[in-house]
């Protein structure tokens, strides 16, 4: 099972507690980015000439910059450029290329320079065509129980030999995966074949799968695709599949729904055990919410199926902590669905985001969802160059509504990096509407906001904090002016006005946590002067 990842995310602080002696130190950036004055003529020119090299190896990244320059002769040739990009998608039948195209043109009102273009459900259509899972033959579905445990496999690992205390062992990976193909097309997580796609691994590595039916016998499989935000991988082995797994639509699952797992817990292949869904909306990924399920799951079931009482798919097993008895989770289906396109194409599934971060704006009493509120601004990045503000509320993304932080991660999910898209925003008693670029996703954002802010900024993404300089000898010498509702400083006790002082900042070797130590004298405690640390994940769901 996966509970190193699952408990770095559920007790981070006391997971991070015992490894400060591993961490690195960072300072502040020499530089924070500032936006360009292109009212200044040398300006407007040069970053005319910078378009202009630009658009010849990132030709959408460029026509997002010249829109918002807003030079005529350099967007045209910007939105030319992009247009002979579409069509060599087409020509090469790289649909989702073409849709990416397709839709910069369209945010930015140029979808008209296309020649004979299809419509973006018409493109999403091709994008689909031929992936195995998105339909499936139902003459090779299960019909019964015992057909289901032979559309799963065994996914089996071969690590070589490893030394402990002078003594070489065997060294093995055992996970699950299931059929979604009669030609061999396997799913599984992408924590379980780990090793084989991490090009920092120099270690010997090798992937095989069992069928239920043949535990005996290793098969060797590729990896296809992942997605290690999703915690997904597709496979491939030459075999024919027994059975085929369907996969079915988890919005109609609900609490209380039975649901059976399939998969190899400690080695065992072919187990299944039956239980409930115990919740629907557990935040332990990035870009979504998981299922929380009591069906008894261990080491070994990753990446086997979560099957209702029709024998779909509705779930991936993922996670569970053996300590405790019922604690176990699974990735909804439908991220599966919006993923297979991507893991389809092979190689790394490349995330988007907007280099932002924000919560769910709500009604004065609380009962309605009106938005999300933007709360920090990379600077840099694609929602500071575009001009957003802090406290604007998105309200659509790429012609969707934006009602919470989860409507705008769904939207992302369905969309591949280096792309633009329209949003509409609420800023006071108005509203309009910009372009934003869609950059890649960072693996540990919070890191990325470090790198490129100072730390005044940095602090409200990372611990939910603004702060303000208060000393000009002194230069991490601060006042808290604003403290998130719900961050980890509001739990601290921090208020406004208390004074902070910044000792330490330290980051964990892999750059997914920070620890600072800092001194302060909190209203809250009775300005009673403390040292004291504050650790942090550098990844949240409220990243975007």
């Amino acid at each position: 099972m996966h509970e190193i990842k699952l408990i770095k995310y559920i007790f981070i602080v006391v997971a991070l507690s015992f490894a400060l002696l591993s961490c690195k130190s960072l300072g502040e950036p020499k530089s924070v980015y500032e936006r360009l004055n292109y009212t200044e003529k040398d300006v407007y020119e040069n970053e005319k000439k910078r378009i202009a090299d630009l658009v010849k190896t990132e030709p959408v990244n460029a026509l997002w910059h010249a829109e918002l320059l807003g030079d005529a002769d350099t967007i045209s040739l910007c939105r030319t450029t992009v247009a002979q990009k579409y069509d060599e998608a087409i020509e090469s039948k790289d649909y989702l290329s073409a849709l990416k195209y397709y839709r910069s043109l369209s945010a930015v009102g140029a979808a008209s320079v296309l020649r004979g273009s299809m419509s973006e459900g018409e493109l999403s259509e091709l994008c689909a065509s031929g992936v195995p899972g998105l339909s499936v033959d139902e003459s090779c579905l299960p019909k019964t129980i015992s057909d289901c445990i032979d559309a799963t496999v065994t996914v089996w690992i071969d690590r070589g030999i490893s030394i402990k205390d002078g003594a070489g062992y065997a060294d093995r990976v055992i996970g699950s995966g299931f059929f979604i193909s009669k030609n061999g097309y396997i799913v599984t997580n992408h924590h379980v074949i780990e090793d084989t796609v991490n090009p920092k691994n120099e270690k010997y590595s090798r992937l095989y799968i069992k069928l239920a039916s043949d535990p005996d016998t290793r098969i060797p499989a590729k990896v296809v695709g992942y997605d290690a935000v999703l915690d997904l991988a597709l496979l491939k082995a030459e075999v024919d599949a027994p059975f085929v797994l369907a996969l079915g639509s988890s919005a109609e699952l609900g609490i209380g729904d039975r649901v059976s797992a399939i998969g190899t817990p400690l080695g065992l292949g072919g187990t299944l055990t039956q239980g409930i869904v115990s919740n629907v909306e557990r935040k332990l990924f990035t870009t979504g919410s998981v299922f929380q399920i009591d069906a008894a799951v261990n080491s070994g079931n990753s990446g086997g199926p979560l099957i209702d009482s029709q024998m779909r798919v509705q779930a991936i097993v993922f996670a569970g902590i053996v300590q405790y008895q019922g604690l176990n989770f699974a990735i909804p289906v439908e991220y599966l669905r919006q993923d297979l396109p991507m893991l389809f194409r092979g190689g790394k599934r490349e995330h988007p985001w907007m280099c932002a971060y924000g919560h769910t704006k709500k009604t004065n009493d609380g009962k309605q969802n009106i938005g999300l509120e933007v709360q920090y601004l990379m600077p840099g990045g694609s929602m500071y160059r575009a001009e957003f503000a802090v406290g604007d509320v998105l309200t659509s993304a790429g012609g969707k509504t934006v009602d919470s932080i989860e409507a705008m991660q769904d939207i992302l999910r369905s969309h591949i990096p280096d792309t633009i898209v329209k949003c509409t925003y609420v800023r006071g008693d108005a509203s309009g509407e910009k372009y934003v670029y869609l950059a890649p996703r960072p693996d540990n954002p919070g890191y990325e906001i470090y790198k490129s802010d100072l730390i005044s900024g940095s602090f409200v993404p990372i611990f939910g904090m603004k702060l303000a300089s208060s000393s000009t000898v002194n230069h991490r010498s601060y006042t808290v002016v604003d403290v998130l509702k719900g961050g980890i400083a509001d739990e601290s006790g921090f208020s406004e006005n208390d004074p902070v002082s910044v000792s330490r900042v330290v980051f964990a070797d892999d750059n997914d946590a920070v620890h600072v130590s800092l001194y302060t004298r909190r209203r809250k405690k009775g300005f009673l002067d403390i040292a004291m640390g504050l650790t942090a994940p550098l990844d949240s769901p409220y990243y975007f």
